[in-house]
């Protein structure tokens, strides 16, 4: 694969012709099985990713270009985040269980269990301010051995799940998914969007107090594929990973353009010093370009 493809910015509503950038997308890196779970890290300049049918977590380093093995075997970690501190929260499939990287290296087990009963494999997870961690649990770890351990689940059902900050109780937070994947806060942190891959779309809930979701209407479908990873931008626009690229979607849930990408999109972030660098986990690369939009903190 060449070290950079041209970029292409497809417009689909005027309101996306204020979101560009590069007119080549960088490529990271390439020759994985299937990649994921990017986060930046702005302390150190690096972004993690997940390389999951490997068994292995890589950093691709900034201020070098250099990519190395930050973990292996890794439980065939799948999404991550940071949490307030700076550390790294991550979804294990093949240990079925969320953890956090302690700054010193070792690592926490955060939750492995609800109602004494084993998740199904831990996908992608974000943070709340006030310390919840909030996590999606489908069963793609447990369906085979290919990216995690084949077993049956022993909850019966794929959740969306909230660790409370104080107690680390787990609190199921929405159960009429088929199979929830990527999550997302909205800018002001009053809204969840939330992909439910197999219906090919994403659904948003008011965030209440204690955490508690109420709505959870349908705000956009996929019309390439399903979709993964999601994330938004300063602005309340949604960036959606899909099989042809990114969609785009306005606050009003409009699909406004997309970023065509020449692999299979998994997830995406925003990183650098004013977050407008845009990483993208895709089938066997990553790649990277700086845009006009700013992602939300």
């Amino acid at each position: 694969m060449p070290d950079a493809i041209r970029s292409e910015f497809e417009v689909l509503d005027e309101r996306f012709r204020r979101c560009g950038g590069d007119q080549w997308i960088q490529v990271l890196h390439t020759g994985c099985r299937w990649v994921e779970g990017p986060t930046w890290f702005p302390a150190g300049r690096y972004l993690l990713f997940s390389d999951i049918p490997n068994d292995r977590i890589l950093r691709w380093d900034e201020t070098t270009g250099a990519v190395g093995v930050f973990r292996e075997p890794a439980g065939y970690a799948n999404g991550h985040t940071r949490d307030g501190q700076g550390r790294l929260v991550s979804c294990e499939q093949g240990n079925r269980r969320v953890t956090r990287t302690e700054h010193d290296g070792t690592v926490t087990v955060l939750a492995d269990r609800y109602d004494g009963r084993r998740f199904n494999s831990p996908n992608d997870v974000v943070v709340h301010p006030d310390g919840a961690v909030w996590f999606t649990d489908p069963d793609y770890g447990i369906a085979s051995d290919y990216e995690g351990h084949r077993a049956d689940s022993e909850i019966g059902a794929c959740h969306v799940y909230r660790i409370d900050p104080v107690d680390g109780s787990v609190r199921v937070v929405a159960d009429d998914f088929d199979r929830p994947n990527g999550l997302a806060f909205s800018p002001d942190w009053s809204s969840l969007y939330v992909v439910d891959t197999p219906r090919k779309h994403v659904r948003r809930f008011a965030v209440g107090d204690g955490g508690r979701l109420s709505g959870g209407d349908v705000f956009g479908t996929c019309d390439a594929g399903s979709y993964d990873g999601v994330r938004l931008d300063t602005e309340g626009r949604l960036w959606a990973a899909a099989h042809d690229g990114v969609h785009c979607f306005a606050d009003d849930g409009t699909l406004i353009g997309k970023l065509r990408i020449p692999e299979i999109v998994s997830n995406l972030t925003f990183g650098g010093p004013r977050r407008n660098h845009l990483y993208l986990t895709a089938s066997s690369s990553v790649y990277a370009l700086r845009v006009t939009v700013n992602g939300a903190r």
